[in-house]
């Protein structure tokens, strides 16, 4: 056994041996623990990698035992696949494909669920018509709410990478409000004629776009159009006996299922 060496990833410590971080020569951790690359110190002498301090671990534990163990609820795959991808293990490379072939099978069977709920609003607002006169109106606004649940996680991602928020002047993934992996909750609003755009900034108003389509989610008819489709390119496909007919020609339910 070589002398154990202390590792500062990210701002996270772990001690191994010279042995194990060199034990695949033509990795990035090969190269930088053979001489072959410079390493950094921290102020305590220890080696410093900038990268994920969390991830490593799993690149660790795959340099001791050839193997690559993740919890069953582990929801980082992107993350660890750029951290892979940086330390140019091959075995593990290939390791990590198996893994994500085996999840994408795992989750042929599938079920999508989604509730929807509108409201009507009435939002006020000023109007400027000219220099230093303002003008008080109000309209009606729809406000729109969907609830989605799917037994699919990869499925809600690929949601999210279609599905945008537009607020206060920017379009952001609402893969950012997925805080569950099964769980998503949506809530916007339609366009109202003459609000001025800074309006849906000052009372917290969000709209919904489409991407890469750059069309807009005024309805639920568009909104149920749209999911179906994308829904439909993962291989899903409607159940026939549920939700009843009159829900889901009122948008009320939409319920789909992916068989293998």
């Amino acid at each position: 056994m070589s002398e154990p060496i202390t590792l500062n990833v990210g701002g996270k410590l772990y001690t191994t041996s010279l042995s194990t971080l060199t034990s695949f020569p033509d990795s990035m951790l090969g190269a930088m623990f053979s001489g072959k690359i410079p390493t950094k110190k921290d102020r305590q002498g220890n080696c410093f990698i900038d990268r994920d301090g969390k991830i490593f671990r799993y690149i660790l534990n795959f340099l001791r035992t050839s193997h690559l163990d993740l919890p069953e609820d582990f929801q980082e795959m992107g993350l660890l696949r750029r951290e892979v991808d940086f330390y140019q293990i091959q075995p593990l490379i290939e390791a990590l494909q198996e893994k994500e072939v085996e999840l994408s099978k795992a989750e042929k069977n599938a079920m999508l669920n989604i509730s929807l709920d509108q409201k009507t609003q009435t939002v006020h607002f000023t109007v400027r018509e000219a220099p230093q006169i303002y003008s008080l109106s109000s309209s009606n606004m729809e406000v729109f709410s969907a609830h989605i649940f799917s037994t699919s996680c990869l499925f809600l991602k690929l949601l999210g990478s279609k599905l945008y928020y537009c607020f206060n002047g920017n379009l952001s993934s609402i893969s950012s409000y997925l805080q569950d992996p099964n769980h998503l909750t949506l809530d916007w609003v339609a366009s109202v004629e003459g609000l001025p755009e800074e309006e849906y900034t000052r009372q917290n108003l969000k709209r919904l776009w489409v991407v890469p389509d750059n069309k807009q989610i005024n309805s639920f008819q568009v909104f149920v159009e749209e999911v179906v489709k994308i829904a439909m390119s993962d291989g899903f496909c409607i159940d026939s006996s549920h939700p009843h007919t009159s829900d889901f020609m009122n948008n009320k339910i939409i319920r789909l299922i992916r068989y293998k």
